[in-house]
């Protein structure tokens, strides 16, 4: 309502008929109720607050942002609602302020608050604006994990290059070396051949990690054919029985008779599924047990590894599929990066459940068939359709119930 609407009315409040003020407070009713509905009808969250910081009102979408009950947040200060929320040093600022926050309740998401005084003329408050940005967030930290990757590799065929012609000489000279110290007589020639294998096995440890970092970062086109995954895991244990023997690992298959072929690179299932016994192996170090079952649905085959090994933190638990994170002395931290890529590389996805001292499951869900991209036809009828709440992983502040 402009301003001069109520300058006349105010001119005129001594020669007004009772009828003609009932008419006036109608209308200003009407029009308060049809701005109440503008802004209940907004995706983005406002609130109105007065100069002592009072929240005069808040509309339904900022309710869902912050979990407010709107009855109890109303004629209260905001930092009431929002604790640890400095409303004190932004409403001194003198000038608009826009900045980002993260909340966890009454759902995680990441958004983005404006706030402004209404009228810089005049002591009317504040309003302040507030949009949901997780969508654009995780676009943007998916664009930063990509370009991550991709420094990655360009990294990695340096590495390849510079350190494997140093390598590959270093093997040559060293197995020259130990010929001529094994056709030598001399008490010291045995004690300079070990010290020869211990090289050699470092090099070949350096050599595999090569590899292994290559594998994991590089691309690679899965060359599908319909195949069994029982029979890859049945020829992955078999192939790995040795090392399961020796470290008292007892394997328990329970695999689907019925499960049909499925489109798969063979040679890089079998890997991920190499990496994902050998991981459980290392994890029972004394000894265990490792079940994997395969089940499936008419949409997906799911594969699952249990361990009762011992198990991984929730410390950890979230850095397991950065590069080069590892718990062991040992590792290279790229096993499980080397798996997620090429089950995602299948259309598929990996999920990971662990308790410290009590074991790992991690579950493999893997299409029946390959996914392929297709052009939809327009439709006749405009449809509307509701994203689901997206899920963010942080929290900064607290608030009321």
């Amino acid at each position: 309502m402009k301003s001069g609407f109520f300058d006349k009315i105010l001119k005129r409040m001594d020669r007004l008929e009772p009828a003609e003020v009932q008419r006036y407070l109608l209308r200003l009713v009407q029009e308060k109720g049809f701005f109440e509905k503008v802004f209940e009808s907004l995706q983005e969250g406002v609130i109105l607050i007065d100069t002592e910081g009072m929240v005069t009102y808040v509309n339904r979408a900022a309710c869902g942002f912050f979990g407010f009950d709107r009855d109890l947040i109303v004629g209260r200060k905001l930092t009431e609602g929002l604790r640890g929320f400095d409303w004190e040093s932004l409403s001194k600022t003198g000038g608009a302020v826009s900045r980002d926050l993260e909340v966890f309740y009454p759902e995680n998401r990441y958004l983005n608050f404006y706030v402004t005084a209404i009228d810089e003329q005049e002591d009317l408050g504040f309003v302040m604006l507030i949009r949901d940005i997780t969508q654009t967030r995780k676009v943007t930290e998916e664009k930063i994990e990509s370009e991550r990757i991709s420094a990655l590799t360009m990294l990695a065929a340096g590495v390849a290059h510079e350190l494997g012609n140093p390598l590959n000489s270093l093997t040559i000279h060293l197995q020259l070396l130990d010929r001529r110290l094994r056709k030598l007589k001399v008490p010291e020639a045995a004690k300079l051949r070990e010290m020869v294998d211990v090289a050699q096995g470092e090099i070949k440890r350096l050599d595999f990690t090569i590899g292994q970092f290559l594998s994991a970062i590089r691309p690679t086109q899965p060359q599908l054919q319909r195949v069994q995954l029982n029979e890859l895991v049945e020829e992955a244990v078999k192939f790995l029985s040795p090392e399961l023997k020796q470290n008292k690992i007892v394997v328990q298959l329970d695999l689907t008779s019925s499960l049909p072929t499925m489109p798969l690179d063979a040679n890089q299932m079998k890997q991920a599924i190499y990496n994902l016994v050998r991981n459980a192996m290392q994890a029972m170090m004394e000894g265990g047990r490792l079940t994997i079952i395969s089940t499936f649905t008419d949409f997906e085959v799911r594969l699952t590894f249990t361990d009762n090994g011992k198990g991984i933190s929730n410390e950890h638990l979230s850095n397991l599929f950065q590069p080069f994170f590892t718990t062991r002395k040992t590792g290279t931290g790229l096993g499980l990066l080397i798996v997620r890529r090429i089950i995602r590389e299948h259309g598929g996805e990996i999920e990971l459940e662990s308790r410290e001292g009590e074991g790992t499951k991690v579950n493999i869900y893997l299409p029946l068939v390959e996914k392929k991209m297709r052009y939809l036809e327009a439709p006749a009828v405009t449809e509307v359709i509701e994203a689901a709440p997206m899920k963010v992983e942080q929290a900064t502040l607290d608030f009321i119930s």
